[in-house]
């Protein structure tokens, strides 16, 4: 093998002075240090949507026309800089796709830039199974804030990752639809999506049902739950309130946790 002169060596220093980076490099670093998010689109039960995500997990989730509205939304939301992976992890996307139909997955969360109430909020609506909903002075009660109602409204409709986080799965006190992020028809897409009767829901709260119970048990339970929904037409007796089904002897079911 040939040696290097002094002056070739030096000579191929300096050239390798010239050399550009590739333009990807910098976000792909500060990707991997955890200084940036990261976004690609996804498909979605509601559309074509973008996820965001970095070293803690998952940060954002959004059904938005196009990724620079997404980007507007991210900046404004969270004051981070987010770029746009052309070549994302396939397994990732694969795993939040997913989710994203109903398969239980147990993903990480980036919730940095929201208060702890806004957390236990959504860790809270998190654990309602899915075809199952609950109102939002039961989320209220379960943080042991009872009279926070409208703050819990409030943090779902922030909430960064919809869809994953099931803010849908939360209703009125009065067991009406209420409203959603993405709107009130989106909402019972994808409630109906998961196996629940909307119009249902819609004529129990009409007629003041509230809660199931069986008369085999004395149980009562919200009308989603696993436990109602095995109840048979003849065992079946409804309740308008907590007082009414302690008053006639039921008590509350340990899974739903209606009171």
């Amino acid at each position: 093998m040939t040696k290097l002169t002094i002056q070739q060596t030096e000579e191929q220093l300096r050239a390798m002075s010239k050399v550009n980076a590739p333009s990807t490099l910098a976000s792909a670093v500060l990707a991997q240090v955890g200084l940036i998010d990261q976004y690609s689109s996804i498909q979605t039960p509601l559309g074509i949507g973008f996820v965001s995500w970095n070293r803690q997990g998952i940060s954002a989730l959004m059904v938005l026309p196009d990724a620079a509205e997404f980007e507007r939304y991210f900046n404004d939301r969270f004051h981070r800089r987010l770029v746009s992976n052309d070549n994302p992890d396939r397994h990732f996307l694969s795993r939040v796709a997913a989710a994203l139909s109903g398969e239980k997955l147990d993903l990480a969360f980036d919730l940095r830039g929201l208060s702890d109430f806004e957390r236990a909020v959504l860790v809270k609506a998190r654990q309602i199974p899915r075809g199952e909903i609950r109102p939002y002075s039961w989320i209220a009660r379960e943080i042991e804030n009872p009279k926070a109602v409208r703050a819990v409204g409030s943090a779902l409709g922030h909430n960064p990752i919809p869809l994953l986080i099931p803010c849908h799965r939360v209703v009125r006190s009065d067991g009406k639809i209420g409203n959603y992020l993405f709107g009130s028809e989106s909402k019972r897409a994808m409630l109906e999506l998961e196996g629940v009767d909307t119009q249902q829901l819609e004529d129990f709260a009409d007629h003041g049902v509230k809660y199931y119970g069986s008369d085999t048990t004395n149980i009562f339970c919200y009308p989603t739950c696993r436990h109602a929904r095995r109840v048979t037409g003849k065992h079946l007796v409804t309740f308008s309130s907590e007082e009414e089904a302690r008053a006639a002897g039921y008590r509350p079911c340990k899974v739903c946790r209606p009171a």
